[in-house]
């Protein structure tokens, strides 16, 4: 299975708009961080974690041919607004699989109705079919299980997933023991680490380590970063042999 990071920034991603932060000043590439998503694909299958505004460049960058589905987190507008820039694989491939929470779709329905539309809808439109995600009940994508994992954003809930010895999670603040037990013997944990202050919806660096040394995977690798953590590369050095800062079009293979 290989995952590629599609983005690993904030919500705002780096460079922000208008910042003469350094970081945003930054010339190295793995400072430019685009919304946070990541593209799953083995054999003939190929699925996206979360959608976000940046879905289009991230497509064209990585050169991905075919999304067979779309797993969504949460509905903040950083991991959906791409959804309309689904339809040229619409085009090829029909009608796309989106899974997620029963509150997220009904909030997708909201804000993206024309999506949704079954009577008179607009022929260019994106078209979907969807799966309802619910916490315990793992499903198929492809040929592979997902397993749902529950864990909070301040107060709001947030869907990560396990497949095969690989979690991703983003967005999370804190998580429930029973959660944690699905997180046993991973290859590879992917966890949001915003910046090294505390911040009170996201893990900080320190807590995101910490994580890390209760779950104890193989590799952890950090995203949904902030400018505020600092450059890459003085980042990396400082963290243990096992954690790694990911970057947008960093690809591992599990």
């Amino acid at each position: 299975m290989k995952v590629y990071f599609l983005g690993t920034g904030t919500s705002q991603g780096i460079p922000v708009i208008g910042s003469n932060h350094p970081v945003c000043k930054s010339t190295d590439s793995k400072d430019k961080r685009l919304r946070v998503s990541v593209w799953i694909s083995w054999g003939n299958y190929s699925y996206v974690i979360d959608c976000g505004p940046d879905f289009r460049q991230q497509m064209l960058s990585s050169h991905c041919q075919k999304v067979d589905g779309i797993l969504f987190t949460h509905e903040h507008s950083d991991h959906t607004a791409g959804i309309d820039d689904i339809r040229p694989f619409n085009f090829k491939q029909g009608e796309i699989p989106i899974y997620a929470h029963q509150r997220v779709i009904d909030n997708l329905k909201r804000r993206f109705e024309y999506v949704f539309e079954t009577v008179n809808k607009y022929p260019g439109a994106p078209s979907i079919e969807t799966i309802e995600v619910i916490n315990n009940k793992p499903f198929s994508i492809g040929n592979k299980t997902a397993i749902p994992v529950n864990v909070m954003h301040g107060n709001l809930q947030v869907f990560g997933y396990r497949i095969d010895d690989f979690a991703y999670l983003t967005d999370v603040k804190t998580i429930e023991e029973s959660e944690i037990l699905k997180l046993k013997n991973l290859k590879v944990l992917v966890i949001n680490a915003l910046r090294e202050e505390p911040h009170d919806m996201h893990f900080n660096l320190k807590e995101a380590l910490d994580f890390i040394t209760l779950v104890q995977p193989e590799k952890a690798y950090l995203t949904h970063i902030s400018h505020i953590m600092g450059f890459h590369e003085e980042v990396q050095k400082n963290l243990p042999k096992n954690v790694f800062l990911a970057y947008d079009n960093l690809e591992i293979t599990l």
